[in-house]
């Protein structure tokens, strides 16, 4: 690269980083588009309430979904302008509420039926919405020949009598349609309708017609909703989860920022100048195409942070065996980049199939994760691929090209022999994943449940309640707990301390709304808590049986198509049997330690799952890569133990130091995240051990093992004495 051209791509990365940066401080025009202030904050970040209701009728019509879905609209729009209503399959509506405070208030006139009347001038109700029997949009002509809208009403034969006689009356006078207290429309009535049936024009469109129809239709809608889920979360609760994951999201990247440094030098700065660009870029387009950013959406940002150094991690190990064998510093740049390459691509792939899944089979936070982490992927392999190749090129083209800058001198490894110790990782694998099915029978015979299951998996009521004193778990069971229970009845309570906080999470049965409110009365009344300091969740049984099914479904198709994608990919279905092998004891590993932490098993353990089992695919593609690669350059004499131990020990440092990158990134999260977040970073944390020593350890010997006991054995031919 000539010189100019290095200096242009340098000015190049530093506009990119000043230029998205200023764009993620202040925005871009009028809108300010791509601004993080204007990131569009989900429930459990601002505060709100979320809820999920069930028409009880059977086969409503889609005029009737349409219409309760107006209707409710029309109802969430008095509390929040960025209020959402949207159907979920044939019979169910969801409402999200950002920002809102007096959530119980809101949840209560979300269930009541519209309220629609037609009145006289001198208040007099002459027709209500039972006596409307159909209202429609209509398109026809004026006198002039103009094209005209009208709403056309047909009454019932009660409703006909009525409104014959208030017409009569009437005349020349207006007759207020009003609904939920507010006049929708106030037409004139030009002469006595006896026929039961009225048009209503005026200067509309058809769309400002069309409302008013279904406005009318909704003030006599007979369909009953069930409340299926909700979830109120308090504003300023929101806020404190909020600042505290960025604020784990930064100090997680400066650590990584150190260590890429110390560790590769001169690349590790490239790379972590990338990282900069990767992490502005991600923020714009968070904003740029509305995208809700979550709790667990934030989580999959700063996983996604120490994946993006994975693939750096990679691409830097190629770079230092090019230069161990004696090659220059730009020829082994080239050979680095380009021998790194499928591992990078067929890697983040399986991630990938692992978010997609994740966001067809997941709730809405788990949707989020799951979008968050797959934005993270792609821009990972884009500024891993093309900006840090970019960036560390163009040092090396302005003249910084001293060998000791891209690399230092490390002793050889010898080739260890994992396989020789196989069985003793086989052994130490099984003893963990049984160590969990014991723990599990335990607890279930106990009657405890064979993991702790949250509301997400088994229904019920839980709220996270701040206290202003720091109760002990003694003094939460013999002062809150007999609250709560002369106030529900149920004795069958669970109270879990948030350690480090104020904050007590109390579980219990479904409890319906105004049992709810009690209990909030009683709080408020004994320990002087605010309805603001309480964050409740209620989900029915229909919810948490669906959400464990879709857990396994999610499990299951994400390991089939990981399994064809790597199938595809090394023409060899020993390798991709052998990493689903390694793919599933990853899961009963976190699984086990799930059994014996008891952390709660919610909406969150199938994004944890996943992202493990991504995690962990990740790990092994880089192994499998360097087997694919050295096996046609096998010699006739060599052993292919000595060649799978070769590999293994070639990707060791790779394996550690991106299991250690990552780490770093999750652990930050779990220290300083809020309890939900805890709950998510922790069994992660177990995974990412579990999937690099499983990666090491146990990926490579299945293979082994799979290569010359069930496939073809390979027999090395025996030196001529």
């Amino acid at each position: 690269m000539k010189k100019s051209k290095s200096i242009l791509s340098l000015l190049l990365a530093v506009i990119l980083i000043v230029g998205l940066g200023f764009t993620v401080i202040t925005g871009i025009g009028k809108s300010k588009s791509g601004a993080m202030k204007n990131i569009k904050l989900g429930l459990d970040l601002a505060g709100g309430v979320s809820i999920t209701y069930q028409v009880k009728d059977k086969n409503p019509t889609k005029e009737e979904m349409s219409d309760t879905i107006y209707k409710l609209q029309k109802r969430v729009e008095q509390y929040s302008t960025e209020a959402s209503v949207y159907q979920e399959g044939n019979d169910r509506i969801n409402i999200e509420i950002p920002g809102v405070t007096d959530a119980n208030k809101i949840l209560d006139e979300l269930g009541k039926p519209g309220s629609l009347s037609f009145q006289t001038a001198d208040g007099e109700t002459v027709l209500t919405g039972t006596d409307v029997k159909s209202a429609s949009a209509k398109t026809g002509q004026d006198n002039m020949g103009n094209k005209e809208y009208s709403v056309e009403l047909n009454l019932t034969k009660s409703g006909t009598s009525k409104f014959a006689t208030a017409t009569k009356e009437n005349i020349g006078k207006q007759i207020a349609i009003i609904y939920d207290g507010e006049t929708i429309s106030s037409p004139v009535v030009r002469s006595e309708i006896t026929g039961g049936q009225a048009y209503i024009t005026g200067d509309f469109t058809y769309e400002e017609a069309d409302n008013l129809a279904s406005t009318i239709r909704i003030g006599g809608l007979k369909l009953q909703l069930e409340e299926l889920r909700s979830n109120v979360v308090g504003a300023q609760l929101g806020e404190q989860a909020l600042n505290t994951s960025l604020k784990a999201g930064i100090i997680g990247l400066i650590l990584v920022f150190l260590f890429m440094i110390f560790v590769y030098r001169l690349p590790g700065l490239a790379s972590s100048l990338a990282l900069v660009i990767y992490t502005e870029i991600v923020l714009v387009i968070l904003n740029a195409f509305d995208v809700t950013l979550t709790l667990p959406g934030i989580a999959g940002i700063i996983l996604s942070i120490g994946m993006a150094v994975d693939a750096n991690v990679i691409i830097f190990a190629r770079v230092r065996e090019e230069m161990a064998r004696g090659r220059s510093v730009k020829v082994s740049l080239k050979s680095g980049f380009q021998k790194a390459m499928s591992a990078i691509v067929d890697g983040n792939v399986t991630t990938l199939i692992a978010a997609a899944v994740l966001w067809f089979k997941g709730s809405g936070t788990v949707k989020g994760f799951a979008q968050t982490l797959a934005i993270g992927i792609v821009v990972s392999m884009f500024t891993a691929l093309v900006i840090t190749r970019m960036i560390v090129f163009a040092f090396y083209g302005i003249g910084i090209r001293k060998e000791s800058l891209y690399y230092h001198k490390m002793k050889e490894r010898k080739p260890i022999n994992f396989l020789g110790k196989k069985k003793v990782f086989f052994s130490i694998s099984i003893a963990m994943i049984l160590a969990g099915f014991v723990v599990m029978g335990v607890h279930s015979a106990q009657g405890n449940g064979a993991l702790a299951y949250s509301l997400d998996f088994k229904g019920g009521t839980s709220m996270n309640v701040k206290f202003d004193k720091d109760y002990s778990i003694d003094e939460i069971d013999k002062e809150i707990v007999p609250v709560v229970e002369k106030v529900t009845g149920d004795h069958n309570i669970q109270t879990q301390k948030v350690s480090g906080t104020k904050q007590v999470v109390i579980k219990t049965v479904t409890l319906s709304l105004s049992e709810r409110e009690k209990v909030n009365k009683a709080l408020e009344d004994n320990f002087g808590v605010k309805e603001s300091d309480i964050t409740a969740e209620n989900i029915s049984s229909t919810i948490s049986n669906e959400m464990r099914q879709d857990a396994v479904i999610a499990v299951i198709v994400a390991t089939i198509f990981m399994l064809l994608y790597i199938w595809f990919r090394f023409k060899d279905v020993r390798f991709a049997t052998s990493a689903v092998l390694a793919l599933l004891h990853d899961v009963l590993v976190v699984l086990a330690f799930y059994a014996v932490s008891r952390i709660s098993v919610g909406g969150t353990f199938i994004a944890c799952m996943l992202t493990i089992v991504g995690y962990s695919i990740n790990a092994t593609i880089v192994i499998f890569d360097r087997i694919r690669e050295e096996l046609p350059l096998m010699k006739r004499n060599t052993d292919l133990s000595e060649l799978v131990n070769k590999c293994i020990t070639q990707t060791l440092t790779r394996s550690i130091y991106t299991s250690l990158t990552t780490f770093i990134m999750v652990a930050v999260l779990f220290i300083m995240g809020v309890s939900s977040i805890r709950e998510f970073a922790a069994p992660l944390m177990v995974g990412i051990v579990c999937g690099g020593y499983s990666s090491v350890c146990v990926t490579g010997a299945l293979w082994y093992v799979m290569k010359t006991k069930v496939g073809k054995k390979a027999q090395p031919k025996k030196k001529k004495k």
